[in-house]
């Protein structure tokens, strides 16, 4: 009996989905679905070839019991500022599989953006962004909400930028390239799952 066949003979559970259209149900990366179900939070079927499905009411109820905002994930929030998407995507990634929720913005306008739709718990910014760097967003949030209401850890290449950080209210530094454990560890310090 093939895949089409089984789903049928299940009693019309619902629509299935292949990974990648479940990811983007979540609105999260297929590595973090994957983890997921490996972990049993998100059930999935395999086929014979190996592949996993989705039922799609079973990622609606997985939405509705991570609560209000549609987030995947049900642990601390944290917003990723940085107008590299690669980065984004290696840090977020590695965050989720660590309990944290995390909202990404590409520029400081989205970062703001996203601080007035939804506070989070801390906020990872990378000082060296076009238009508007992480210093002047650092400014602005402190100036909206107060110096360390929102606990704010900074990355950058420049090292010297770590003296700056404190001095500036920022509660962490990691130095660009990062290695992505001090990251994890310097985000632990700050806000614990």
């Amino acid at each position: 009996m093939g895949f089409r066949d089984q789903t049928s003979a299940r009693g019309g559970e619902g629509e299935w989905l292949t990974l990648g259209q479940a990811a983007r149900f979540l609105g999260v990366a297929q590595s973090t679905i994957r983890k997921w179900s490996d972990q049993g939070r998100v059930p999935a079927f395999y086929t014979p070839g190996g592949h996993r499905r989705y039922r799609r009411a079973d990622l609606q109820r997985f939405l509705e019991r991570s609560g209000p905002g549609g987030s995947a994930s049900t642990g601390p929030l944290i917003l990723l500022v940085d107008d590299d998407e690669r980065v984004r995507e290696l840090v977020r990634v590695n965050l989720e599989f660590e309990g944290y929720t995390v909202r990404e913005a590409g520029s400081a306008a989205e970062g703001l953006a996203a601080i007035d739709d939804a506070r989070p718990d801390l906020i990872l910014l990378d000082v060296m962004m076009p238009q508007v760097d992480g210093w002047e967003m650092l400014r602005q949030i402190q100036e909206r909400h107060g110096v360390g209401a929102i606990p704010v850890v900074m990355f950058s290449g420049q090292v010297e930028s770590g003296d700056v950080a404190r001095e500036r209210g920022a509660q962490g530094f990691v130095g660009k390239p990062f290695d992505l454990q001090q990251l994890i560890d310097q985000t632990k310090q700050v806000l614990p799952t």
